[in-house]
């Protein structure tokens, strides 16, 4: 069963991607554009990205004290998906974009990031780079610096995390002060056509694609703090402000110079995974490419100062969607993987009531139980997940170009489910890796087979962009209280929606009387772990509660898929395809699996949560 009619049913026969084309902003296109931009998607994933994956692992970026070297391949493959306009492809005409719905630019994402993760790393940091530059930056930042971005010419970053602080933001050490004595443009530093120019020194960890030679140049986006009007750093997330900061100088009217900023590699980081994708510990304003004869690295502000974090969470938001959908992909593969060899692969007999008959030939092993099982496992986790990342990517259309309303609600929901998109795919979808080499048997733990590689690349997004703690801290501690619970409300409304509708199908109403017992638990929990007010007992379990949580979502979304197949059956569309009536039955007989085997693990995680159980969190550390 592919992915591209998995893609095609998501997007048609459940969200109906092409009523977005009733609306002002995508009038231009029908689902005859959709379909164009997914068939050049997958040809260009699978004839320029996927045959490298192995050749990226294994030839990891190396550093000879003068540049970074990556394998040529690299800028090839990644050239080809910028000359098909694909960056900018949701972008608004006069960015050079073609104003596809964000839920048709997702789609296509997928296709790439199932081909390889390593290298679609590249793409979805530029263009959130952009995307953040152009939500927060003036018009001249937004020309220079986020539109060769968006055209492929240049690659961008995220610069949040250090050594010494990893996730704690309010402890960054990075500074910028303002460049007062000013970086040989005889410009003042406040009034820089490129914004206040500030000379930022510090050190930053993991970043992504911090160094390399491909394209005219990098643009990070660095998070630093600023002095107060006492000249003291601002303690906290107060004094955290964002600066663009590119590897080599710009001039006011965008001619990248030869000139390097105060931007120096300090090493490359050697992950277990995504090792295409140059990671890097860069030192900004070390000196060894002064400005001017000055050390400090120059940036310019964007956003106003103090702001940092909400400017940033622009890219830290789409990164978190990215990342889900990414870890999600690769859960397809390693699903795909495993389906064919388990349809290929010979191995034991059936047994009957008298036993096996060795004279009997053998049969593929997924005509057995446990495999079959081991796959609708795979199946249920990875379709889903991918599910949910469209439907985050329309929440996007609908609260850019839906009715005040729509926008409204849309923006709360998605703002809910970001967590969940980011950690329920990062976590089971490396399951589902896992699941994949344990069908593979021996051979899945070799070379010989991609499964292996799938499992450590995905292993890395559990911890991208915000860890399952600090997701389920985000969901528990702020976004289900958040406004006296409005978006926990429209999320309740949606799947009691679904709920009514669902009761009135045949076989699909015991799963309706299921998710309408898990919405009541969810709610039930998150009062009662709210009960005393006291933030320590509320989240010493709200990991548990972000499992329960997206459990419940994944099973809306599975209820929902489960009533666009019964309608596609009635169709009877799918039932004349290639793929005949088995495609549709597949997706129903997921929808038994998540019900039957998924969603009743909630009660154990709901449960400590419920019962504000502090058993780990007054553990003492010589307990251990």
């Amino acid at each position: 069963m592919s992915h591209r009619a998995t893609v095609d049913f998501l997007l048609h026969d459940w969200l109906n991607a092409e009523q977005l084309c009733q609306r002002e902003r995508h009038a231009e296109h029908s689902r005859e554009t959709f379909e164009a931009v997914l068939d050049l998607s997958e040809k260009l994933a699978t004839e320029q990205f996927a045959p490298h994956n192995r050749l990226v692992d294994t030839h990891e970026p190396e550093f000879d004290g003068h540049a970074v070297t990556l394998p040529e391949v690299t800028p090839r493959a990644l050239q080809a998906f910028s000359e098909a306009g694909l960056m900018a492809a949701s972008k608004d005409a006069e960015l050079g974009g073609m104003q596809l719905p964000t839920v048709v630019e997702i789609a296509s994402m997928s296709f790439f990031y199932k081909a390889s993760i390593a290298l679609a790393a590249y793409p979805m940091l530029t263009r959130g780079n952009a995307n953040t530059i152009v939500a927060h930056g003036t018009p001249r930042q937004i020309e220079v610096f986020a539109k060769p971005g968006l055209e492929g010419r240049t690659f961008g970053t995220m610069c949040l995390s250090e050594p010494q602080a990893g996730s704690s933001l309010s402890d960054i050490a990075t500074k910028a002060v303002p460049d007062v004595a000013g970086d040989g443009s005889g410009l003042s530093w406040a009034d820089d056509p490129l914004g206040p120019r500030h000379r930022l020194t510090g050190n930053k960890m993991w970043i992504s694609g911090g160094e390399h030679e491909m394209g005219e140049n990098i643009v990070h986006l660095v998070l630093a703090k600023i002095p107060g009007p006492d000249g003291k750093t601002i303690p906290g997330v107060k004094g955290i402000s964002l600066f663009i900061v590119p590897r080599k100088l710009v001039k006011p009217d965008g001619t990248i110079t030869a000139t390097r900023n105060d931007v120096a590699l300090a090493g490359l980081n050697h992950k277990c995974g995504y090792r295409g994708t140059v990671n890097t510990l860069l030192n900004f304003g070390e000196g060894k490419f002064p400005v001017n004869g000055q050390a400090g690295a120059v940036g310019y502000l964007i956003g106003k100062p103090g702001e940092g974090l909400k400017c940033m969470f622009t890219l830290m938001n789409e990164a978190r969607t990215g990342v889900g959908l990414g870890a999600t992909m690769l859960g397809y593969a390693g699903y795909e993987a495993s389906l064919a060899y388990a349809q290929q692969r010979p191995q034991g007999r059936h047994a009957s009531a008298a036993g096996k008959d060795a004279s009997r030939p053998q049969v593929p092993i997924v005509e057995h139980a446990d495999v079959k099982r081991m796959l609708m496992a795979q199946k249920a986790i990875v379709e889903g997940g991918l599910g949910l990342g469209l439907l985050c990517a329309q929440l996007i259309d609908d609260e850019q170009t839906g009715t005040p309303e729509q926008a409204e609600k849309a923006g709360l929901l998605l703002e809910l489910l970001t967590p969940i998109a980011k950690s329920w795919p990062s976590e089971w979808a490396q399951e589902a890796n896992s699941l994949a080499i344990q069908i593979h048997g021996g051979y899945g733990y070799t070379r010989d087979f991609p499964v292996e590689q799938y499992w450590r690349d995905n292993r890395l997004n559990m911890i991208h962009e915000g860890t399952h703690g600090i997701q389920g801290l985000d969901l528990l501690g702020r976004k289900v209280v958040m406004n006296g619970g409005k978006a926990l409300s429209v999320l309740a409304e949606r799947i009691s929606q679904t709920v009514q509708q669902a009761g009135q199908v045949e076989g699909l109403a015991v799963h309706a009387n299921a998710l309408a017992g898990a919405l009541q638990k969810v709610g039930a929990t998150t009062k009662a772990a709210w009960a005393t007010n006291q933030p320590d007992e509320a989240l010493a379990n709200a990991t548990c509660y972000m499992q329960a949580f997206g459990h419940t979502v994944l099973a809306w979304v599975w209820l929902e898929l489960a009533l666009a197949a019964k309608a596609a059956q009635q169709g009877g569309h799918w039932c004349a395809s290639p793929l005949g009536p088995g495609f549709l039955k597949g997706k129903l007989a997921a929808c038994d699996y998540f019900f039957s085997y998924e969603l009743p693990k909630i009660d154990a995680w709901l449960g400590v949560v419920s019962r504000r159980d502090m058993t780990c969190a007054q553990a003492q550390a010589d307990w251990f």
